[in-house]
């Protein structure tokens, strides 16, 4: 079954009377259960793409659906629920809050989501385990490492079960030993039926995927399937 599946998709935007063209008509589908790396060079159209099946910006034409429903056409406050619902995302630079704890941090999620407080501390628990982190929970940012606390953005990305993981860089701000290990932990998360979709600029990390979709000047160059990963 296609988690996502995108149909011609183009966006242009208006800088002062100039049209750029960041897509040119981009089709391709995910399946549940992939674990996909996007690639491609600087003005490439990658971020773009990454925004539009992140639920973060709509496309200018084409479709696009994610688990079914066509999402391409949604704004605003309707595509802030299917993102908050279905995508957990996970960032170069972590992106937490540093006066909070690990626990607190994840939690935040299930608080929007309107968990009441029992439910939120039992499921952000649950999320810090499996990512190793039992024994940190109630650290905060600043006395964790770097590979601790891209561990609790992951954990606070999977709380609400989403359809699909989506991991911005998520090595690049980490020592290769530690980069490995998160790599390791997305290889876990995959063989336990995840759906990944990592944007990479790093041959080495890519590889480590199931595909790689290469994009350029806005269309997919290439897109290469693995027998195993």
């Amino acid at each position: 079954m296609n988690v996502i599946k995108v149909n011609n998709i183009t966006k242009h935007y208006l800088l002062g009377s100039q049209k750029v063209e960041a897509l040119r008509g981009v089709t391709f589908g995910i399946r549940q259960g992939e674990f996909i790396a996007i690639m491609g060079p600087s003005g490439s159209g990658k971020s773009t793409l990454m925004n539009i099946i992140g639920c973060l910006d709509s496309p200018t034409n084409g479709t696009y659906h994610l688990n079914n429903k066509e999402v391409s056409t949604l704004e605003g406050d309707e595509l802030a629920g299917i993102r908050n619902r279905e995508i957990g995302f996970v960032f170069q630079n972590f992106h937490l809050l540093a006066r909070n704890s690990a626990l607190d941090n994840v939690m935040l999620p299930l608080k929007y989501a309107g968990f009441n407080r029992d439910d939120q501390l039992k499921k952000a628990r649950e999320t810090l385990s499996k990512v190793g982190l039992e024994s940190r929970m109630n650290h905060q940012p600043s006395e964790l490492s770097g590979g601790q606390q891209q561990r609790v953005a992951i954990a606070r990305a999977l709380v609400n079960n989403p359809s699909i993981l989506f991991a911005d860089e998520p090595t690049g701000n980490l020592d290769s030993q530690t980069g490995h290990d998160v790599m390791q932990l997305f290889h876990n998360l995959h063989q336990q039926g995840q759906t990944i979709i990592l944007i990479t600029h790093e041959n080495e990390i890519a590889a480590e995927a199931q595909r790689v979709i290469y994009i350029k000047d806005g269309l997919i160059e290439s897109d290469i399937k693995k027998d195993k990963v």
